[in-house]
């Protein structure tokens, strides 16, 4: 009986969930929009700006209040590779906003095809097709590019959501090639119970949860392959992950507000 109140309330809490999203979209779009007369970098650092007070406004309201621990690992004009664990469609909306920040993010093509979001999701993002050589190629160059321009970089290694069970999925290595060939330091980033708020495994289903958000300090490429690094990166991930994932609560916070 407690199962089946809770998949009602989850869908009764996801029908609010997708109307509050497009409610606070439609107040940012114009925002968004203005953001693309600045120059860079001023446009970038204003479009991040703009994409936290987003999900400042959005976050609380559906039950999903996030902290954020870590960021004083972030040097001040210092440009990082930021690694993510990928579980949840959420995970997206809270990594490149509470990057302390202007950032560029891998993105999925698919997601342009939304009316109107397409407008916001493509001005922070660098698009890919996985499916074309070509296109990721051409993602890693602009990644490239990012990081010479002052921006930091925001990458899922996993490649797609965690649907495994598992802490982690394995990485895939362009994220530390891109950190080898550019010596540019790795900050992890590991981000608790948005699979419990929007599970991958499941359609239409949301709950109210609490989301942590935690940076770990940064990995030096050094002398290491990128090989190297994905396993080193990997490690302290899941250790992290693995340590904390029931009372993530008990770390050391810093709310975002």
């Amino acid at each position: 009986m407690l199962s089946f109140l809770k998949n009602i309330f989850a869908r009764i809490w996801a029908v609010w969930g997708i109307t509050w999203f497009v409610v606070t979209m439609f107040i940012i779009l114009i925002p968004v929009l203005i953001t693309g007369l600045f120059k860079e970098p001023r446009k970038s650092d204003w479009f991040w700006r703009v994409s936290n007070f987003w999900m400042q406004l959005f976050l609380p309201f559906v039950g999903c209040p996030l902290r954020v621990t870590g960021k004083q690992h972030f040097t001040r004009n210092k440009q990082f590779v930021v690694v993510c664990n990928h579980n949840s469609l959420l995970d997206v909306p809270l990594s490149s906003p509470f990057i302390p920040g202007a950032n560029r993010t891998i993105a999925k093509k698919d997601f342009m095809k939304v009316p109107f979001f397409n407008l916001i999701y493509k001005r922070g993002s660098v698009l890919v097709d996985r499916k074309s050589e070509a296109s990721r190629r051409e993602s890693f160059t602009k990644m490239k590019e990012a990081l010479a321009s002052g921006f930091h970089v925001c990458i899922y290694p996993e490649g797609t959501r965690n649907k495994s069970g598992n802490p982690l999925q394995p990485f895939k290595d362009g994220a530390f090639r891109l950190a080898v060939e550019t010596g540019t330091p790795v900050i992890p980033a590991v981000m608790f119970n948005t699979a419990k708020a929007l599970p991958a495994t499941k359609s239409f289903y949301f709950l109210p949860r609490k989301l942590y958000m935690h940076f770990l300090p940064p990995v030096f490429p050094g002398e290491m392959s990128a090989t190297e690094l994905n396993k080193k990166v990997f490690g302290i991930m899941e250790a992290f992950y693995t340590a904390h994932r029931v009372q993530p609560k008990h770390l050391a916070v810093n709310q975002s507000r």
